[in-house]
């Protein structure tokens, strides 16, 4: 069974959508969508440099606008991702782009939410200095207890050893000195605040009331949530987890055991691509994994699916 999933932010990297422009298809797509968003897409991810695509409200729909254009090249048919897909899911703001391969919203409309997204994001981030940092080995239980007593909230629990930390700079900085008993390394993100947190608070509503004008479908395809791991056949359940998730902690470790559970033998990650390959290969043993970076791997990838298509 074959589960196909989306990154989150951060997976960024200047001139990464590069390569992708020149399938046919693509750059129409992409210029469509910058201008649904009023944001140049094409221009950002292929000549933005770091700072610029660090950046949330920029981030986010060039992410989501890459994920669906490559998943597109996937297939010869749209109508084949619901029928040779067993489930899908997305990590952070990738599960905007799982909601619009899934078809709980066009593509229109899910770029257009997660510009929503990414402007709110931005404005709450504003408030107060805060980041996100990676925390790499030790014992789950053993860091959680440590960050809560940092002031500091478990803002992505990633399984395979992997939790992020998220708060504002001087809680990060008394990390950086105190890590955890166990953990290896602290790593700071690419990214520009406290999400999925407190902070993000204000961000929330007005997620809310962009998403009132909004009609969602239930999802073609088995939909695997970041709150719990669950399996979500509602749209406007999807609708409504997608609004409260932007302050609440990604469980990407429970999304993982549910694929294990529904029998994954292969996972793709769309572009751009490897982080959560990297999470699949040591929460997943024995899982056939493959990251969609460039144009190059859509062969290898095509080949995974006939293999394993549901």
């Amino acid at each position: 069974m074959l589960v196909l999933v989306a990154p989150g932010q951060g997976a960024q990297t200047p001139g990464f959508l590069t390569p992708w422009l020149e399938l046919p298809g693509v750059r129409g797509a992409i210029e469509a969508w910058s201008d649904a968003v009023q944001l140049d897409l094409v221009r950002y991810g292929t000549e933005g440099d770091a700072e610029e695509i660090r950046d949330t409200a920029v981030a986010q729909p060039l992410l989501v606008a890459a994920g669906l254009a490559s998943a597109a090249m996937l297939f010869d048919d749209p109508s084949e991702l619901p029928r040779k897909v067993g489930a899908i899911a997305g990590h952070s703001v990738g599960e905007l782009t799982a909601a619009g391969l899934a078809r709980v919203l066009p593509d229109e409309e899910t770029v257009r939410l997660v510009r929503a997204r990414g402007l709110a994001m931005a404005e709450a981030a504003a408030i107060t200095e805060t980041g996100m940092s990676a925390l790499l080995g030790g014992d789950p239980e053993v860091s959680i207890a440590h960050l809560e007593k940092l002031g500091l909230t478990p803002a992505n629990i990633n399984g395979a050893g992997q939790i992020v930390a998220a708060g504002t700079m001087e809680q990060l900085a008394a990390l950086n000195e105190d890590k955890p008993e166990g953990v290896r390394k602290v790593v700071p993100l690419k990214v520009a605040g406290a999400f999925h947190t407190h902070h993000m608070g204000p961000a929330v509503e007005k997620l809310a009331e962009a998403a009132k004008e909004l009609v969602p479908a239930d999802p073609q395809l088995t939909y695997v949530s970041n709150k719990d791991g669950k399996v979500v056949t509602s749209g406007a359940e999807v609708l409504e987890r997608l609004v409260g998730q932007v302050a609440n902690p990604v469980r990407w470790d429970l999304c993982m055991e549910t694929f294990k559970e529904l029998g994954v033998t292969a996972l793709i990650e769309i572009c751009p691509g490897g982080t959560l390959t990297g999470l699949a290969k040591r929460a997943l043993p024995g899982v056939k994994t493959l990251a969609l970076k460039t144009p190059d791997d859509l062969d290898a990838a095509r080949e995974l699916i006939a293999e394993h298509s549901a």
